[in-house]
């Protein structure tokens, strides 16, 4: 939800996108911040933004949060659980929601829940950080060597 406008995050979600590129198709899609919702509750925002992120997702896709209360994953059973759902064969879709997270609607239509940290952070700067976790897994899949353990 919303744009990317902060530079130097803006730039780090490019660069992973053009790493990951080479290992599947992959693209970033943003759905433009919600105007006007001075007055709405941050409940009633969320419903307008579930309203969005729905309509961007097919019947068919395997959708996964980036969620506070998703399950946390070590880099290496990241890249497992990865592998698994590309295994299923179906488009992969990651949502980080607004500001303050998503309506009861998006949860339904979830198939799972990723935390990347018990610790607060700004759904801007998350979409950095989880395409280098991407980027990252993809690698480990792969056995090269940007991964140490």
């Amino acid at each position: 939800m919303g744009k990317t406008d902060i530079p130097w995050v803006a730039e780090g979600v490019r660069m992973y996108a053009s790493r990951l590129v080479h290992y599947v198709p992959f693209e970033v899609k943003e759905i433009p911040e919600l105007k006007g919702v001075g007055a709405l509750s941050h409940e009633q925002i969320k419903v307008r933004e579930a309203g969005l992120i729905l309509k961007a997702v097919k019947p068919s896709d395997t959708v996964i949060l980036l969620d506070e209360h998703g399950s946390e994953y070590t880099s290496l059973q990241f890249a497992d659980r990865l592998q698994k759902y590309l295994l299923a064969g179906k488009n992969l879709v990651f949502i980080v929601g607004g500001a303050y997270g998503f309506a009861p609607e998006v949860y339904q239509r979830a198939n799972g829940k990723i935390s990347l940290s018990k610790m607060t952070c700004s759904h801007q700067l998350i979409r950095t950080v989880f395409a280098e976790q991407l980027y990252r897994a993809f690698t480990i899949l792969r056995g090269e060597p940007y991964h140490n353990e």
